[in-house]
């Protein structure tokens, strides 16, 4: 019963009394939460007592940053709940390994990140925390009341409390395993007949290719875990004759969704972004989560670089919008200046429309830096591999790089334990 009031809570609390004039009333309501968390908090935290010592809590914007190298370097003094890096690994270890993801220590629940940015992360949640993500998740993403009936198909690496505590009388929850076969998700899912179907993309356009297999009719399609590149969304909008949403969660929290206009904004009703730009408009978020208590997360440094955008959104919203993921800011590629004196930054965005750009037969396609001197690229019509090696020498000769060797190859390998990038770098000297 606790449960459910606290869902109800924060779901109205999220869907109808989180409202603001302008801008200037968001973030001065953000900053006063901020401060009052942060009071509270690091003093319940060995080491952001440490760090942030003798530090106002009111210039917290300028307080040091961290990132995912030092949080999990110092996990088991950072977290509130007093569980060991050590215990909480093999936990979500053998989890991963049994596909039990239930167990939990203390009741806090226990994730593991896929590890797509070299080094895996642990996050911790507690039932009070669960809980009020469920109510404000449900606020953001449902298409309609919480009191409709609803069948959620949720498709990920690996399932968590997190997610399961979605179930509701109204609202029913189904897991969906990427390791398990095709077919098998693929029956599965005509035999579950979900209303809402949350996927990868790349698992979104397996679904969309099979369409002619099962009969399911899904009123809302929910991109999640991997980027959601131009070329696939426009596929699957045709193929599910529908807007496709998007959530970009990451092991640091609940960070953007889409509007009812398809639109990406973050949500600062939850955390504060600070903008530490890389070029025009092109962003590494810095968060500072004024909700998650087990784990805190206080000028956290993400590794994504977002592109902002500065038109206003139909929906009122005054959270920033975002125009879209680009993707981790390994993945961007460094070339050698034309004189050899520099390095050149390619954004993973123009590259993806330097290939897109080059031909509209294209459906498939990867791009890979393997050296400074040799580009990968993989295009399903392998007779296209010629106007998108010329479109990429016309993106480098603007950026005026020296031109890469730039090879085709033949086929593409999808692990399907790891999150699909059609833009990877491979190298580490920047």
């Amino acid at each position: 019963m606790l449960k459910t009031i606290i869902i109800l809570y924060y779901y109205f609390k999220t869907k109808y009394f989180m409202r603001f004039a302008d801008r200037a009333a968001l973030l001065k309501w953000q900053n006063s939460r901020v401060t009052g968390f942060l009071r509270k908090y690091i003093a319940k935290s060995g080491y952001y007592s440490r760090k942030f010592r003798n530090m106002d809590v009111r210039n917290w914007q300028s307080f040091p940053t961290i990132d995912k190298k030092e949080m999990m370097e110092n996990f088991d003094e950072l977290n509130t709940v007093g569980i060991s890096q050590k215990e909480a690994f093999e936990l979500a270890l053998n989890s991963e390994k049994t596909r039990n993801f239930k167990p939990e220590i203390n009741n806090i629940t226990v994730g593991l990140s896929s590890g797509t940015s070299g080094n895996r992360g642990l996050f911790l949640v507690c039932r009070m925390e669960r809980y009020r993500w469920v109510g404000i998740i449900l606020a953001k993403t449902l298409p309609d009341s919480i009191f409709k009936k609803h069948r959620i198909a949720f498709f990920l690496r690996a399932n968590s409390n997190l997610y399961t505590g979605v179930k509701s009388r109204n609202i029913s929850f189904e897991f969906f395993d990427l390791l398990d076969s095709t077919d098998h998700n693929l029956k599965k899912l005509d035999e579950y007949k979900p209303s809402i179907i949350v996927s990868p993309p790349s698992m979104l356009k397996i679904i969309a290719a099979n369409l002619n297999r099962i009969s399911i009719n899904p009123v809302k399609i929910i991109s999640v875990a991997e980027v959601l590149e131009e070329l696939d969304r426009r596929y699957l909008e045709k193929a599910f004759n529908q807007t496709v949403h998007q959530i970009y969660q990451a092991t640091e929290g609940f960070l953007a969704c889409t509007c009812r206009y398809g639109n990406l904004h973050i949500n600062e009703d939850l955390l504060a972004v600070q903008r530490e730009y890389v070029d025009k408009d092109k962003f590494i978020p810095v968060i500072t989560d004024f909700s998650r208590t087990s784990q805190p997360v206080i000028r956290y440094r993400l590794n994504d670089i977002l592109t902002e955008s500065h038109e206003p959104c139909p929906c009122g919203s005054m959270c920033l919008r975002i125009a879209g993921i680009e993707g981790r800011c390994d993945d961007i590629f460094y070339l050698d200046s034309v004189d050899g004196s520099s390095s050149v930054a390619v954004f993973p965005d123009f590259l993806s429309r330097a290939v897109i750009y080059a031909s509209d037969r294209i459906e498939e396609y990867k791009v890979i830096q393997n050296t400074r001197r040799e580009i990968l690229v993989y295009v399903d019509k392998t007779e296209e591999f010629i106007p998108v090696k010329e479109s990429l020498i016309k993106l480098f000769t603007v950026k005026k790089c020296q031109i890469p060797e730039i090879i085709q190859l033949k086929s593409l390998e999808i692990d399907r334990t790891k999150k699909f990038k059609r833009i990877e770098s491979r190298i580490h000297d920047r």
